[in-house]
């Protein structure tokens, strides 16, 4: 095909299911777009500018000396540029977001509205304390939130994400191992932990050990025990674990690492399951993350801000990093020095810049203050029975690996396994989108051959339920039956299927003008 002068690009008669296409590309509100340098030319703009006047350049070697070579466009060519590609992206706003360990659920515009006030959204973290005294409060108050829904001794509400949070963790760990002058230098994390766990233990310098998965998807507390030593630092556990179920050992877990002078965390990324009905402190957990941006429903995913407070049990209180919140008689006070810290505390240091994601705090606090404590506890049942819905309503069609150990948490767990012709997970989840659906979490967690994670969340009604598992029943029986025209899916998507091994490890992320054609002899 080639590019006209006017931008769009004239369409085959037909597409490759036959069906009739259009002049432009377009299909009814479905708006064909092509690439910004197709659209627009680099010899022009949108915009006329006088002559510039001659002036003295002082970028020294910073100075462009080439055209940088960006399409030019009128105003209204960029804005519906930008809006017909913004109609192509799927989002929680236009249907369910059904990705495993993720937590995709409704953003209350009553957080959204809060987080904007004047005095939250419009302050810098460099002001005087004096003038951000309500700022402080929000941390402060959303701090003692988080220790009193966990059960937990202290909070250090700094680190960004949940990784970050991690990190935070283990590093407490790290300190509190260090002030009593032992070395030890292994942690062990479970099968059914998130990736990042192992990761981060190892960033932290530790050397990573797992431990295996029963086969109802739990950990092996035998292995554990058996493993456990003088050269273990702790154990990083996911509860409930990444494959939607709670760890009934926990407390035992927590026992057997204690007694050998070991410590806990726990990643707290599935939290939402169990918010307002169980409280981590209570099952001997030393350190958790808390991600904001699941639980607490702020914006997530993206690569938009996140935050992950770390709740820590007495043991680790001492360790926390700076800067942390305290009140006085004269208000509150940010604590961002060493020089400033109580006698009894050993805080390993300063992890960020400043004191944390405002806007994140803002709309959790609005978040749990919208909810109270009993809003909260029906978030985590709601959850939990959405999943559960899902899972025995498709555990007839899809394989369910671990309905037999009774009831999930959060997110169902399916795979692939039944499924005949060479079909695979990667074919069911290229057809839902034809249905109007963002694929599931796939192929994780690796405990299971081709992982297909479900979490449905507290914010989906029946009626979109039925929709979805309408949809996973009807594909899931193709997939049974050897249907290949699965293979060609999405048919209905903007964009065909791709190669995504080799886009991601070889992309293209620069322009180049289309050789000419060239003209027969």
């Amino acid at each position: 095909m080639t590019v006209n002068p006017s931008g769009w690009r004239p369409s085959t008669p037909a597409n490759e299911q036959g069906e009739a296409n259009t002049v432009t590309g377009n299909r009814a509100l479905m708006l064909e777009e092509a690439l910004l340098f197709e659209i627009g030319d680099t010899e022009r703009t949108g915009v006329d500018f006088g002559e510039v006047p001659s002036a003295v350049q002082r970028l020294g070697k910073l100075a462009r000396n080439r055209p940088i070579g960006l399409a030019g466009m009128t105003e209204p060519e960029a804005v519906r540029h930008y809006t017909r590609l913004s109609r192509q992206n799927y989002a929680i706003d236009l249907g369910l977001f059904p990705l495993g360990s993720c937590t995709m659920k409704h953003n209350p515009r009553l957080n959204e509205k809060l987080a904007r006030l004047p005095g939250f959204a419009d302050i810098h973290p460099l002001q005087p304390q004096e003038t951000v005294q309500g700022a402080l409060e929000v941390i402060d108050q959303l701090a003692a939130w988080l220790i009193t829904l966990t059960g937990m001794h202290s909070v250090a509400m700094s680190p960004k994400a949940g990784a970050h949070g991690e990190l935070c963790g283990l590093l407490s760990i790290r300190s509190a191992l260090d002030a009593r002058g032992d070395k030890r230098e292994v942690v062990l994390v479970p099968e059914s932990a998130h990736g990042t766990n192992p990761a981060t233990a190892a960033f932290c310098g530790f050397r990573v050990e797992s431990i295996p998965a029963t086969s109802a998807g739990r950990v092996d507390l035998d292995a554990l025990r058996e493993r456990l030593g003088p050269d273990v630092a702790g154990v990083m556990i996911t509860n409930p674990n990444t494959c939607g179920l709670f760890e009934p050992d926990m407390i035992a877990i927590s026992d057997a690492v204690h007694a050998v002078g070991g410590f806990v965390y726990c990643d707290g990324a599935n939290f939402n399951a169990i918010v307002g009905k169980v409280r981590p402190g209570d099952l001997g957990i030393d350190a958790m993350h808390i991600n904001l941006h699941k639980t607490f429903s702020t914006p997530h995913g993206g690569g938009g801000p996140g935050s992950g407070p770390v709740v820590l049990s007495e043991a680790l209180s001492p360790f926390a990093p700076l800067p942390y919140v305290t009140k006085t008689s004269d208000g509150f006070r940010l604590v961002e020095e060493e020089t400033a810290l109580a006698e009894s505390s050993e805080s390993f240091g300063r992890m960020v810049a400043f004191h944390g994601q405002m806007g994140m705090f803002t709309r959790a606090l609005t978040y749990i203050l919208s909810h109270g404590a009993n809003g909260l506890r029906q978030v985590a049942e709601d959850s939990v029975l959405n999943a559960n819905y899902i899972l025995r309503s498709l555990e007839d069609v899809l394989d369910a690996p671990f309905a037999h150990s009774g009831p999930c948490m959060h997110e169902a767990i399916f795979s692939d396994k039944g499924f005949s012709g060479g079909l695979s997970t990667i074919d069911l989840a290229k057809a839902l989108i034809d249905e109007g659906f963002h694929p599931m979490t796939m192929y994780f967690p690796l405990v299971v051959h081709g992982a297909m994670l479900v979490e449905p969340t507290e914010t989906e009604s029946k009626a979109s339920l039925d929709q979805f598992i309408a949809a996973l029943r009807s594909i899931g029986e193709r997939a049974k039956a050897g249907d290949q025209s699965l293979k060609a899916a999405p048919v209905h998507a903007p964009r065909r299927r791709l190669d995504e091994t080799l886009a991601a490890r070889k992309p293209v992320l620069t322009y180049r003008d289309p050789e000419p054609a060239q003209a027969a002899e």
